[in-house]
């Protein structure tokens, strides 16, 4: 009878086991990983917190509006990288085995430099929203990035067509003087080329002064300045550098409404403790911000009001958390419109994913129906471009708050195309790869 009894609760262990076992993987088979590299410490802290709170959020936001993306749950975990690349490396080296990964988003331009062979091993995209290699927008020889909505040569062209149209044309701009501030990393060198045949172009002088990183000290940069009195100064700066290079135009009397920063150099934490010291200053935007879209209403009211926030409430709306949460739902849509050619209802793989990020068509009405009214302009992707969107506004700080002072300025693709196809081709060269087939682009 004991021998019996034994026998049936082994019996009734291994059904429980079993039970367990199952349901637990299709826990896992139900959840969408999203590893977020995040940093929250250092000297880019200021502008890398509302951009990792904003990608959170709008995860939660989905999870609890939504219950997912057609009934599979998003998870996530962050990793601190403090803007080093070999940290980020080490992030996505401890995350990318996670079941259920979806895409990385670096947030640095040095990591994505150090991740794109990587992510062609592993099939894992990478999304480089705004930022990264420029020449990625030729998807047919970088299958794995996606620098949606602009990158560096884009933003470059756009200041320069901005900076020309300001000066009655562009042949205006000829015999001018053109200084680049730029942060001596990866990140702030992407521009030069464009900026380079640009000045080959219109005939203007171009000065290339680097500041060290993290740029808290730029006084022998600002002495350039002061000493070549240029008559614009585009500003390549992230974190600290910004503030620190408004602070220094002021103080050597360099006009600010001569000033022209890239959409990294266009934030909050950028402007608010130089204040009136700032005025005129002009940078671009790829984005709105405010509390009014109703995307970030649905925030507030299904994350925040009910104690779920990742940051500070009054931060929900502000230019890099909004950037933050397009940057998420750009990732989120790519899943959806995955699963609508490889299952709904089911966890995508990151080729998969790769698929859907390829193949994205949010134009107005997708774009209102998800609540980015006025956010954003409309974006379509395809195998031969992981860009999907060239256009920017500049925006001015008025000494209290940023405003629009234009409209949305697209690059110009005559001079950028055959810049992207070389640079592009030049890259399969040395790495001994081979363009995309057709057949592939329709994998």
């Amino acid at each position: 009878m004991k021998i019996r009894s034994l026998i049936l609760a082994v019996a009734a262990i291994a059904a429980g086991a079993s039970s367990l076992v199952t349901t637990s993987a299709f826990a896992q088979a139900k959840e969408q990983f999203f590893p977020l590299l995040s940093y929250r410490t250092g000297p880019y802290a200021p502008n890398g917190v509302p951009w990792a709170n904003g990608k959170q959020d709008y995860l939660k936001l989905i999870n609890a509006r939504d219950g997912g993306i057609n009934g599979v749950k998003l998870t996530y975990e962050e990793c601190e990288t403090g803007y080093a690349t070999d940290r980020g490396v080490e992030c996505y080296e401890r995350l990318k085995g996670r079941p259920g990964v979806a895409i990385f988003d670096p947030q640095a331009t040095g990591i994505t430099f150090a991740l794109t062979e990587k992510v062609t091993t592993d099939k894992v995209p990478l999304i480089t929203l705004g930022y990264g290699l420029s020449v990625a927008q030729d998807g047919q020889a970088f299958k794995w990035n996606f620098p949606l909505m602009g990158s560096y040569w884009t933003a470059a062209d756009i200041l320069i067509q901005h900076i020309g149209k300001k000066e009655g044309g562009m042949d205006k701009l000829k015999g001018k003087k053109i200084a680049l501030v730029y942060h001596d990393s990866p990140f702030g060198k992407e521009p030069i080329p464009l900026l380079q045949e640009r000045a080959r172009m219109q005939g203007f002088d171009l000065q290339l002064i680097p500041v060290t990183a993290p740029g808290v000290e730029q006084k022998s940069a600002w002495l350039q300045v002061r000493q070549s009195r240029p008559d614009y100064v585009l500003l390549w700066g992230w974190g600290v550098m910004n503030s620190t290079a408004l602070k220094e135009a002021q103080a050597t009397g360099y006009p600010r409404d001569k000033m022209y920063g890239v959409w990294w150099a266009g934030a909050e934490p950028d402007v608010k403790d130089v204040g009136e010291g700032a005025k005129g200053y002009n940078a671009l935007t790829l984005n709105t911000s405010g509390t009014q879209p109703k995307v970030i209403q649905d925030i507030l009211k299904m994350v925040h009001d009910k104690g779920q926030g990742t940051g500070p409430k009054d931060e929900v709306g502000s230019v890099l958390y909004t950037r933050g949460v397009i940057i998420q739902m750009l990732s989120i849509e790519a899943v959806r419109r995955a699963q609508e050619r490889f299952g709904k209802g089911k966890v995508m793989t990151g080729e998969q994913v790769r698929w859907g990020m390829e193949n994205l068509a949010l134009d107005q009405k997708r774009l209102d129906a998800l609540g980015f009214t006025n956010v954003m302009q409309p974006l379509s992707t395809s195998c031969s471009d992981h860009m999907g969107s060239t256009a920017a506004r500049v925006q001015t700080w008025n000494g209290s708050k940023w405003e629009f002072s234009s409209g949305f300025i697209a690059a110009d693709e005559q001079i950028i195309k055959p810049m992207i196809k070389a640079g592009a081709d030049k890259y399969l060269a040395d790495k001994k790869m081979t363009r995309r087939t057709s057949a592939d682009c329709q994998s």
